[in-house]
């Protein structure tokens, strides 16, 4: 049997194949009136037509624990009854394809109230219907606002914040809630030494700057059900220290696998594995599984179960990553924008069995031509 079309069990929960759906924004929520942050007619479509697709697990984009929290004012919420009641029948449309429902608990940081990608992606000011970002320090990420930095009783309630939306998602029917602290945003500027330049109990040490990210941990495995898994999404580097000509202090891979340690002590099942983001003119060389190595090297350094992403488009390829021993899953992004039913032709590729819905197996299974 194909190693990509075998399940995997975390804790209590099966989930079917290892080819997963990565979130990915969409910024289509309203951004103002009673709907704001609420997922839409679109979201559904969306999430569900990759479960129907075949994706073992379909993980809903990065939702904001609060207003301040989203990326752009179209990005989805998770912090009323009214946000809540949307995602229940997303959830249950994933569960009736046979895909396990996940949600990405976000908070953007000083990269927070941005434009649309495709029409500006400028930092919106609050006329524009923006806010001001808030961030370990007042330091701006190029080209976007200075941010407001946070006192120890803001971070605090932060960290209750993120509990709050896991308890939601959990009601929303999610079986796995993941934790964000990538690509630069509030958990990972915490984590860097090129975006956190703090002098307190959250800043300067590794024990110190990680602090913030492990209270978050903490607070949504409290609430979250002892049966159901956590996933941490961690950027492995900042791409800093690979680059001989930079000078600049950042997060790397030997500190991922620290923090991985750290994370598998708190409960966390599942490493989400990206990397960059912290800072925008890093210089990333991109090609297929150019991330894959983190997540092997956090894998097995620790033991902890890793998924991978970036760039993985073929079916030989992402098998190849599960076989070598280098991943547990992949989560495919962008590829699945291109072709919503990518696991069913990867499963027929690999000699698997396509899980098409009802609706659809008769016919192409009687097609012979």
């Amino acid at each position: 049997m194909s190693s990509l079309f075998t399940p995997l069990t975390l804790r209590s929960l099966s989930i079917p194949n290892r080819v997963w759906m990565s979130p990915m924004c969409m910024y289509s929520a309203a951004p103002e009136g009673p709907d704001t942050g609420a997922p839409t007619d679109f979201h559904l479509t969306h999430l569900a037509s990759r479960a129907a697709g075949g994706a073992g697990l379909v993980m809903a984009e990065a939702t904001g624990v609060r207003p301040d929290g989203r990326i752009s004012p179209w990005d989805l919420g998770l912090w009323n009854d009214r946000q809540q009641e949307a995602f229940t029948r997303i959830t249950a449309s994933i569960k009736a394809h046979g895909a396990v429902p996940a949600i990405q608990l976000a908070h953007a940081g000083r990269k927070a109230s941005v434009d649309k990608p495709w029409l500006s992606d400028r930092y919106l000011t609050e006329s524009e219907g923006g806010w001001q970002p808030v961030a370990p320090s007042a330091t701006a990420y190029d080209g976007l606002a200075v941010p407001h930095e946070l006192t120890v009783e803001e971070i605090q309630q932060l960290v209750r914040d993120f509990a709050d939306s896991a308890r939601r998602a959990l009601a929303a029917g999610f079986q796995v809630a993941e934790v964000h602290g990538a690509h630069g945003y509030l958990i990972n500027s915490f984590l860097s030494p090129a975006s956190n330049h703090r002098t307190d109990a959250y800043g300067g040490s590794f024990e110190n700057r990680i602090r913030f990210a492990l209270e978050v941990v903490d607070a949504v495995r409290a609430v979250w059900p002892e049966d159901l898994p956590v996933f941490l999404r961690t950027s492995a580097t900042d791409w800093l220290t690979e680059n001989p000509e930079d000078t600049r202090e950042g997060w790397t891979g030997d500190d991922t696998v620290r923090l991985a340690k750290e994370l598998q002590a708190r409960g966390v099942d599942l490493l989400d594995v990206s990397t960059g983001g912290t800072v925008r003119d890093a210089k990333i060389v991109a090609g297929p599984n150019y991330q894959v190595p983190f997540a092997t090297q956090a894998r097995q350094s620790t033991g902890i179960p890793t998924a991978a992403v970036g760039i993985i488009t073929k079916p030989q390829q992402a098998q190849d990553i599960l076989t070598n021993g280098q991943a547990d899953a992949v989560f495919l992004g962008r590829e699945l924008l291109r072709n919503p039913y990518w696991a069913q032709h990867a499963a027929l590729t690999l000699g698997a069995e396509p899980n098409w819905p009802d609706q659809y197996a008769y016919a192409v299974k009687r097609r012979k031509h």
